[in-house]
C-alpha cells in the first residue's frame, strides 16, 4: 500500500478545437491534466482526468496551416462530460466566433446537463456568445476588456481578475494567466497538496489573482461622445498637473453631473479613475525607462503626497512602486 494513495472521483474533461485557437491554449491543459495523471500514477493512485480533444471535424489547422490538430472525438460523439475548457482564440474575434457558432448549442446543452465550463483568455468570447455568461461574472484578456463590454454589456467583465467562477463557469484573464486557472481546477478536482505540486513541476505562481501589473492602460476611445473625448484629450496632456473634475466641466461647457455620467458611459471609469490611471501608466513608464528616484517619477505625474501616490500605484498595478522597479525597470 503506498502511503500517499487517495480516492479521487474520475474526471471526463473535453478540450474544445475551436477554428482559429491558440495551439499552446490546447496542449497546456491536456499537458497539465496529464501530469496529475502521472502524479497519481506515481503515488499509487488511479489517474483522475480522462482528458479529450472535441471538435466539429476531425482535424484544424492552426498558425495559418503550420499546426494540424487531430481530435479524439466530434462534439456528437461526446455523450457527456464533466468539464468543457474553450482555449484562447485568435485574430479577428468576430469572425471566430462566427466559425465556432457549431459549437455554441452543444456547450448550452452539456451545461445543462451538468458540465462544468472554462474558457481560458479570449475563449471568453464564444463562451459568452452561448449566453450561459449573461449576468455573471467573467475574467478575459486586459487588451480586450473594451471590446468584451462592448461585444457581451450583459457579462459582468472583470478587470484586471486572473481567475472567476459562477455557477459552474470558469474564466481566466490574458495569456499565461490560463495556467493560474488550470491549477484552480486541479485544486478543486483533487487537493491542495496536488495542486501546489503541479504548480511547482511547472514553475506557476499558485497564488497570482490579478493581472494588473501586466496591463497597459490605453484608454477608452472607441466611443463616439466628442466631449468626453476632448477631456480625455486634455487628461492625457495634462499628467503633470492637479486636475479636478469641475474645471474639466466648465473648461467643456457640461454640466458637472452630466458630464461624469457621460464620461464613465463612454469610458467605463469615473472621472478620477481615468485620470488616476492615465497618471499611473505614466509612472509606470518612467519607472520602467528611468533612474529617477520614485519620488521624482511621483511629481512629475501630478502628485505630492507621497501616501496617496503609493496608495493608488498599488490598486492599479498590485504591486507598490518599489516592487514595480524591482520587476521591470530596464535601467
Amino acid at each position: 500500500m503506498h502511503a500517499n494513495k487517495k480516492l479521487f472521483v474520475m474526471k471526463h474533461i473535453s478540450i474544445l478545437l475551436p477554428e482559429s485557437s491558440v495551439l499552446q491554449a490546447i496542449a497546456d491543459p491536456q499537458y497539465c491534466f496529464a501530469t496529475v495523471n502521472r502524479f497519481m500514477n506515481i503515488n499509487g493512485n488511479e489517474k483522475v482526468f480522462d482528458v479529450e480533444l472535441v471538435g466539429i471535424k476531425k482535424k484544424i489547422k492552426l498558425n495559418h496551416g503550420s499546426y494540424c490538430v487531430h481530435a479524439d472525438k466530434l462534439i456528437s460523439e461526446v455523450h457527456s462530460t464533466d468539464l468543457i475548457i474553450i482555449p484562447a482564440l485568435a485574430g479577428n474575434l468576430h469572425d471566430a466566433i462566427e466559425a465556432n457558432k457549431n459549437f455554441i448549442p452543444w456547450i448550452i446543452n452539456k451545461y445543462n446537463r451538468g458540465a462544468e465550463v472554462a474558457s481560458l483568455c479570449l475563449g471568453a468570447f464564444l463562451l459568452a456568445s452561448t449566453g450561459l455568461l449573461n449576468g455573471k461574472k467573467c475574467s478575459t484578456h486586459w487588451g480586450f476588456i473594451d471590446l468584451f463590454r462592448e461585444t457581451f454589456p450583459e457579462v459582468d467583465v472583470q478587470d484586471g481578475m486572473i481567475v472567476t467562477e459562477e455557477n459552474r463557469i470558469y474564466s481566466s484573464g490574458g495569456a499565461n494567466s490560463y495556467w493560474n486557472l488550470l491549477l484552480h481546477l486541479v485544486e478543486k478536482y483533487t487537493d491542495r497538496e496536488t495542486a501546489v505540486l503541479t504548480s511547482k513541476y511547472f514553475a506557476i505562481d499558485i497564488n497570482r489573482h490579478s493581472q494588473s501589473p501586466f496591463a497597459i492602460f490605453t484608454g477608452q476611445k472607441t466611443h463616439h461622445d466628442e466631449v468626453v473625448r476632448k477631456a480625455q484629450d486634455y487628461i492625457e496632456q495634462n499628467i503633470d498637473g492637479k486636475i479636478t473634475i469641475e474645471e474639466l466641466a466648465e473648461s467643456l461647457a457640461v454640466g458637472r453631473r452630466s458630464f461624469e455620467r457621460r464620461f464613465r458611459q463612454a469610458t467605463n471609469n469615473s472621472v478620477l479613475e481615468y485620470i488616476q490611471r492615465v497618471k499611473i501608466e505614466a509612472a509606470k513608464r518612467s519607472i520602467e525607462n528611468s533612474n529617477k528616484y520614485i519620488n521624482e517619477v511621483m511629481f512629475d505625474v501630478g502628485y505630492t503626497d507621497t501616501k496617496a501616490f503609493r496608495t493608488t500605484f498599488k490598486k492599479i498595478t498590485g504591486l507598490t512602486p518599489v516592487e514595480y522597479r524591482n520587476r521591470y525597470s530596464k535601467v
